[in-house]
């Protein structure tokens, strides 16, 4: 084995010098490059390094697309961008392959901090952002890091003061920012922001300025997304003063216009809301060897949607991603449905930007999205890259005329396609069947019902969504319900409050907690065992904690009604009333404790009570006056017909009681003569394998009924019941038989019993054979 040649200080620096040549050599061809008259279409042919370049190779990314050919030269040259391009055009690389070139341009090592950070809106847009820079970045020295909400906190602060590209959430970066101490911004040189327009809308408004806050103000910021904004204030936010807007032709002209792919197929249906999910369940029958997505407006109609069409079975594999599900679980999700055939999965809007799954062919609106950029970014998860795919929107009648208005001022222009009443299928009844049997899910059915509605009531576009033209009862029971729950309507400015908290990390929220004393409040670092988890878990099918809240809620708000409402609640008992309950002590106390049968016994039959006015038990006869008595009759005659009463009641539970014995005698002389049968055919079989004679000796008819005909005429007086019948047989076996007295008729010949001794000589057995003849 040879040995590793050591490298000297003097071999160092001349592979230091070098390497600097080859950084200057590649900045005088980035200044010399034009990007605007140049039309190279491969990542070889443009001023790049090396290792970026065999990253790219070796990823098959070898082909720029339009939006990379226009960007990444002139990113290359420092400058801002605001880039916006069709979905699935290929924005990833064109800022993450810049972002790897300025680092290795600097010479960016791991003490001098943090060098680039990417935003993403989404846990899943930055988890697939992080996938293609390690695999990009593989022959760099650059460290890369992802921090999203759901992950160890402490893992990441042990590593993040390394870390040059840091991938991560606006919450979970502004969480490092203040509690991370080896996380150094003050270098930062490169700031992309992927989906940009959702970065800059309310929800992260205060996320986002507090993270430019400890940002340097001299760097380099990207901006990227399918739908760009241009708003001067939120350019000023991110110190985006002098940019370049990049993009394709039809972007140049209008940057409020998105474009759709296309080589997408658009369509729309006209559905009322009651009809949507018969519709959306006939379509997936109909589509079982696809490959789809089911866009709905809020995660609890996803949930409900999931676990109803789930119990229906309709014949693909379904699937389920929203944001309240655990990290785990989405990221599992994701992993799945990246890697299926034939599947549909049922998702939020926190899937619809960026995200590069492969092969979808259809994309399903079922829920009809808040504007027309949020359209647009969904029907991008298909027909990415240049292949075909399909789309289909539900527009109920009152969003049809008004959102097809919007669309058509984009120049998107969808078909309108119609549905065959012969492959609709109703699924209402079992959604009822289903809701009706299993309280959780009926749960889910009201908590979707209520989600979609207060999403219609919160849409700013009022022209579209008309929250008073809602057929509510029939959308309750198209979901199975039996009626529209109550719904409690929250001001815009609640609803606002809500989103800025939805998207805000709930470390800072605990860190914003301070106590009097300056004691931080965080109970999410509450130490918990394997034994404290094992002992909170618990069986559930759904939601079983959630339905538990539910239904005290609703049983508090019930109570806020006054139906049924308790009006007293200072009950005050004295222990000195209560009765001292002693258990018992011996064995037969206790049996008869716990038997009703046994206590009955000691107290008499029950009798009937009737209560007085104040509420207290008397026997009848307590309460029934002297007049009341007088007035029915004589006492003897009251005496008389009691009694003719009971003798009556008695004579017929006289006849029930004979019959049931009479029944019951049957059936023990059915089982005795069954099993003599048994024993005698036992016999006889012995004695034919034996060869120990050559005649046969019957006892009865052989027919079990003319035996029982025969038992059943004992009481008829033919038949007297004989001494116990001495069986020959070594079994010992001893049971009852019956002869005739006297001479039986020619119907009763066949039920004749003849008993013998076994002969033992000739003359015995010709004896034998007279008798036999004669009878």
């Amino acid at each position: 084995m040879a040995k590793k040649q050591r490298v000297t200080t003097a071999t160092r620096k001349q592979l230091r010098q070098k390497e600097d040549e080859y950084i200057a050599n590649l900045e005088a061809q980035i200044d010399e490059y034009d990007a605007e008259s140049s039309k190279h279409t491969l990542f070889k042919e443009l001023p790049l390094s090396h290792h970026a370049v065999k990253g790219l190779r070796d990823n098959a990314f070898v082909k720029m697309t339009e939006i990379q050919q226009k960007c990444i030269p002139v990113a290359l040259k420092g400058h801002d961008i605001l880039g916006a391009a069709r979905t699935g055009s290929g924005k990833t690389l064109a800022f993450l392959v810049p972002v790897i070139e300025k680092l290795y341009r600097e010479k960016w090592t791991e003490f001098d901090g943090l060098g680039a950070l990417i935003i993403s809106p989404t846990r899943e847009l930055a988890m697939q952002i992080y996938e293609v820079l390690a695999k990009i970045g593989r022959y760099t020295s650059f460290s890369a890091g992802l921090v999203i909400g759901g992950k160890d906190v402490k893992f990441e602060l042990e590593r993040i003061a390394k870390i040059n590209i840091l991938v991560g959430t606006p919450g979970r970066i502004l969480q490092h920012m203040d509690q991370a101490v080896g996380l150094n911004t003050s270098n930062l040189q490169v700031l992309v922001l992927d989906e940009a327009d959702r970065c800059l809308d309310m929800g992260f408004k205060k996320t986002l300025d507090a993270i430019v806050t400890n940002l340097p103000p001299v760097r380099q910021t990207l901006l990227f997304s399918a739908t760009q904004s241009q708003s001067l204030a939120d350019l000023a936010r991110l110190s985006l003063t002098d940019y370049k807007t990049i993009g394709t032709a039809e972007v140049k002209e209008s940057a409020n216009m998105p474009t759709t792919p296309e080589t997408l197929q658009q369509s729309y249906i006209g559905v009322e809301l009651p009809d949507k999910l018969d519709i959306l369940y006939s379509f997936i029958k109909t589509h079982l060897k696809t490959k789809m997505i089911v866009f709905l407006s809020s995660s609890k109609q996803v949930h409900f949607v999931y676990e109803t069409f789930r119990k229906l079975q309709p014949g693909i594999s379904l699937m389920h991603l929203h944001g309240r599900q655990k990290q785990t679980a989405r990221t599992e999700t994701l992993d799945k449905y990246s890697r299926a055939q034939h599947t549909c999965l049922f998702a939020t809007d926190v899937v619809a930007r960026g995200i590069d799954f492969p092969a979808v062919d259809w994309v399903i609106q079922a829920d009809c999205p808040e504007n027309v950029d949020t359209y647009i970014h969904r029907v991008g998860r298909s027909a990415r890259y240049g292949k075909q795919g399909k789309s289909l929107i539900m527009l109920t009648p009152q969003e049809e005329e008004g959102f097809l208005k919007r669309l058509k001022q984009r120049h998107i222009e969808p078909n309108k396609l119609t549905i065959k009443q012969s492959r609709r299928k109703s699924i209402k009844p079992q959604l009822q069947s289903l809701l009706f049997q299993d309280p959780e899910l009926k749960y889910l059915g009201q908590k979707a019902f209520i989600s979609y509605v207060r999403s219609i009531y919160i849409q700013k576009d009022k022209e579209v969504f008309k929250f008073e033209e809602l057929p509510n009862e029939e959308f309750a029971n198209s979901l199975g319900l039996p009626g529209a729950p109550k719904i409690k309507m929250k001001g815009m400015k609640s609803v606002e409050k809500a989103k800025e908290l939805k998207n805000t990390s709930r470390q800072l929220l605990a860190l914003s907690k301070a106590n009097e004393d300056g004691e931080i409040e965080d109970r999410t670092k509450e130490v918990r065992t394997k034994i404290d988890k094992m002992f909170d878990r618990r069986n559930q099918t759904v939601l079983s904690e959630h339905y538990l809240n539910v239904t005290k809620a609703q049983a508090d708000e019930d109570e806020e009604e006054g139906f049924m409402s308790i009006k007293r609640h200072d009950h005050q008992i004295n222990e000195e009333d209560l009765p001292q309950l002693i258990a018992p002590t011996s064995k037969r106390a206790q049996r008869k404790a716990t038997s009703k049968k046994a206590s009955l016994a000691g107290k008499g039959n029950p009798s009937k009570l009737v209560f007085d006015d104040d509420g207290e038990a008397h026997p009848i006869y307590e309460l029934e006056g002297e007049d009341e008595f007088h007035a029915k009759g004589a006492a003897e005659e009251q005496k008389d017909a009691y009694l003719l009463k009971e003798s009556e009641a008695m004579k017929t539970h006289d006849i029930a009681d004979k019959k049931l014995a009479k029944q019951k005698r049957q059936e023990k002389k059915r089982k005795r003569l069954e099993a003599l049968r048994r024993e005698q055919e036992t016999e006889m079989d012995s004695e034919d394998d034996e060869g120990s004679g050559p005649y046969q000796v019957t006892l009865g008819t052989g027919d079990l009924n003319e035996d029982l005909d025969v038992s059943s005429s004992e009481e008829s007086g033919h038949f007297a019941k004989r001494a116990k019948y001495d069986s020959a047989s070594d079994s010992g076996y001893e049971s009852e038989s019956y002869v005739k007295k006297d001479k039986p008729s020619a119907n009763d010949r066949h039920a004749r019993v003849i008993e013998m001794e076994e002969p033992e000589s000739l003359e015995d057995l010709e004896s034998l054979t007279t008798r036999l003849l004669q009878n």
